[in-house]
């Protein structure tokens, strides 16, 4: 008897901290216009995106290197296609501007 009367006022003090919770939370306003927040935030992931492709880049670079040393012709076509690649990934957001017009 006394372990449920323990759990009924664990369960009333949890939902009592439940509504306290959400019932006076201030609201929050955002200050200035919402669109530069987006525009911020798109900036920052294609400048991620970047910075990934320029690795794929330079890789692919080296991967060409290597086979025109080693002269293997499977290795020097993966290292075209990552060079490839990479510039893809390097200009995507110009690429998706002329895209989208």
């Amino acid at each position: 008897m006394k372990l449920k009367f323990k759990r009924k006022r664990l369960l009333s003090l949890y939902i009592m901290l439940m509504l306290t919770g959400t019932v006076f939370v201030p609201t929050a306003y955002a200050e200035g216009d919402p669109m530069t927040t987006v525009n911020n935030l798109s900036t920052f992931i294609f400048g991620f995106i970047r910075a990934i492709g320029m690795i794929i880049l330079g890789f692919g670079i080296v991967q060409i290197g290597l086979s025109l040393k080693s002269h293997d012709p499977s290795q020097r076509a993966n290292g075209f296609l990552t060079l490839a690649g990479g510039i893809i990934i390097t200009f995507t957001k110009e690429i998706l501007t002329l895209i989208a017009g």
